[in-house]
C-alpha cells in the first residue's frame, strides 16, 4: 500500500542541526487517503515516544515538550520533515516517520534513521 522511507540522519555534535525527510511512495490511491504524519523516536532501552505529528489539511503540529522551539516538522503533501536544531545528546535515537489514514484506514512506518548527538 504505502511505504514510508526516511534520510537525513547521522553523527553531529552538540548544539548542532539537522534535517530529516521521510517520502511516502506506492499506491497513489492510499497516500491521497494519508491523513496525519508524525516523527517517533527511540532510544536504546527506552520507550518509542513521539516527537512531533503534523495533521494534513490544517497543518495543526504539536510537539513534544522535550523539543518544543528547537524541531520543527513540517510537510508538503506526502513528504514529510523534521528541522532539528539545538540538538543535544539525549536526542540520541532512532527516529521513525509515521503516516496514518483517514478513518484510522492504514497505519504506515518507515524503516528508521539513527540520530547520534554526540557530547
Amino acid at each position: 500500500q504505502v511505504q514510508l522511507v526516511e534520510s537525513g540522519g547521522g553523527l553531529v555534535e552538540t548544539g548542532g542541526s539537522l534535517r530529516l525527510s521521510c517520502a511516502a511512495t506506492g499506491s497513489i490511491f492510499w497516500i491521497n487517503r494519508i491523513d496525519t504524519m508524525a516523527w517517533y523516536r527511540q532510544a536504546p532501552g527506552e520507550q518509542r515516544e513521539s516527537v512531533a505529528t503534523i495533521t494534513s489539511s490544517s497543518r495543526i503540529t504539536n510537539y513534544a515538550d522535550s523539543v518544543k522551539g528547537r524541531f520543527t516538522i513540517s510537510r508538503d503533501n506526502a513528504k514529510v520533515y523534521l528541522q532539528m536544531a539545538s540538538l543535544k545528546p539525549e536526542d540520541t535515537a532512532v527516529y521513525c516517520c509515521n503516516a496514518k489514514g483517514i478513518g484510522g484506514h492504514g497505519n504506515y512506518w518507515g524503516q528508521g534513521t539513527q540520530v547520534t548527538v554526540s557530547s
